[in-house]
């Protein structure tokens, strides 16, 4: 892991402050990138729309074809259909329908993104690294507690790794902690989390993950 001058926070796995660890140049030393940073936060909430509003169009509501009253004589406005969108329960015009909102982006500017939300977090103090979370049963409880400890408590990602069922079960408990792997990591959630904490193993698969960019 190449060093730099851009430091975090290290804790061991009681919650107890160790020291500082110079955090990689390839990985937090990034300059921020605005524009794309901003294109791939756009990006990831157009992804997670479902696309799935619809309205009924005036051949699609119920209702019968017959024509309400004669063209003519009665003194009233003409009319065509009870199904016309100025009636009452009519069609709806121009109404939203089924479609796919996702966009596409590079791999590349996927990788300035995330290596631009990494940089600016870690500038701001937001990066804390832990040697590992040892859970031996699933308490809530104790991972707060622990949270709390390494200055985490209001609200975290926690990124692993490797998958650890027990962290993400007891974490499902707590409101604005949520865990992540490594590999699967992405601008939005790096921007939204109160604090990052990543394990030690997740620093160097990180790594990997970006050597290969």
């Amino acid at each position: 892991m190449g060093v730099g001058n851009i430091k975090a926070k290290l804790y061991n796995a009681n919650g107890d402050r160790v020291g500082d660890l110079d955090l990689s140049n390839q990985a937090f030393g990034a300059a921020v990138n605005k524009p794309v940073l901003h294109q791939a936060v756009v990006r990831h909430l157009a992804n997670r729309r479902s696309g799935t509003a619809d309205t009924k169009t005036r051949g699609e509501v119920q209702g019968t074809t017959r024509k309400p009253w004669r063209q003519k004589g009665t003194g009233r406005a003409r009319a065509g259909s009870f199904r016309s969108p100025l009636w009452r329960s009519g069609g709806i015009v121009f109404g939203p329908h089924p479609r796919k909102y996702t966009q596409a982006l590079p791999k590349k500017m996927r990788r300035i993104a995330l290596k631009s939300a990494l940089s600016a977090r870690a500038g701001a103090g937001d990066v804390i690294v832990i040697e590992e979370f040892t859970l031996t049963e699933p308490k809530t409880k104790a991972i707060a507690s622990l949270l709390r400890a390494i200055e985490a408590g209001g609200g975290a990602l926690l990124v692993t790794g490797g998958r650890q069922l027990l962290l993400e079960r007891v974490t499902s408990n707590l409101p604005g902690v949520w865990c992540i792997l490594a590999d699967r990591l992405n601008a939005y959630d790096l921007l939204t989390a109160d604090k990052i904490v990543f394990t030690r193993d997740a620093l160097n698969r990180l790594e990997e993950v970006l050597a290969d960019a």
